[in-house]
């Protein structure tokens, strides 16, 4: 048998029309295995069918279960609630995106922006390189890191002063275009990040790569981009390859 615990769950609640969110508490037993997300279902479940949330895959593939948890952008699908290690939970929406209802927030304005570099979705592994390949198969592909959660423009503090900055998930995006370029093109989308509310507007806070679940290190593609950026015009000015 799992040891069981009794958590409260201090969930922020929002409805169209509402004129300010609030919080609502839930007390729920939850043991060792327990997720936020599946803690937050058994909530719907049980207390109260009106709990809005997002989630799918389960598994931290989707992306789609981001939110903050303990003041942290997390996705609630692999956090563990006793992990937390506090007797009360608090869970959020996440920052920098339209609330719609309780923890669901509109993500359209984020794909916009994310979609514009034309990122290719697939990328050439830099796993079992040592493996030889089967025949017909030129080299190995992967998926890219990006689960598209959104939780680097959570914590992001330009994204939460700066309405038009393309954001930490889509300059990523970019830098990818840069670094292997495949099917799309880099000096687009060096040209795309190269403004004020571009790769120039970051503030090197580096807390979107702290809470990205998937080691993309958005920041550290942002730092990329300024790097390729400033090397180009250096090379413009002095004529220099």
């Amino acid at each position: 048998m799992m040891a069981e615990q009794q958590v409260q769950f201090k969930v922020l609640r929002y409805k169209q029309g509402q004129a300010s969110p609030t919080f609502q508490t839930f007390n729920l037993t939850v043991n060792e295995d327990t997720t936020v997300l599946v803690a937050l279902q058994d909530i719907r479940r049980d207390q109260d069918p009106t709990l809005i949330l997002r989630h799918s895959c389960h598994h931290a593939s989707c992306g789609t279960c981001g939110m903050k948890i303990n003041g942290q952008e997390q996705l609630s699908c692999v956090v563990k609630a006793l992990d937390l290690g506090t007797q009360t939970v608090m869970v959020e929406p996440l920052d920098n995106l339209p609330l719609i209802s309780d923890l669901v927030v509109d993500m359209n304005g984020f794909y916009d922006r994310y979609t514009t570099p034309e990122m290719m979705y697939l990328r050439e592994s830099e796993f079992l390189t040592e493996a030889d390949l089967p025949e017909g198969i030129e080299k190995w592909l992967r998926f890219e890191n990006c689960v598209e959660c959104g939780c680097c423009v959570s914590a992001c503090p330009i994204a939460g002063s700066d309405a038009e900055y393309l954001g930490p998930a889509a300059l990523a995006a970019a830098w990818r275009v840069v670094a292997e370029p495949r099917e799309s093109n880099p000096q687009e989308a060096l040209e795309w990040v190269d403004n004020e509310h571009g790769c120039w507007r970051c503030h090197a806070a580096f807390e979107c790569s702290e809470v990205c679940p998937s080691d993309v290190d958005p920041a550290g593609a942002i730092m990329s981009l300024r790097g390729e950026l400033t090397r180009r015009k250096f090379r413009r000015l002095f004529g220099r390859r």
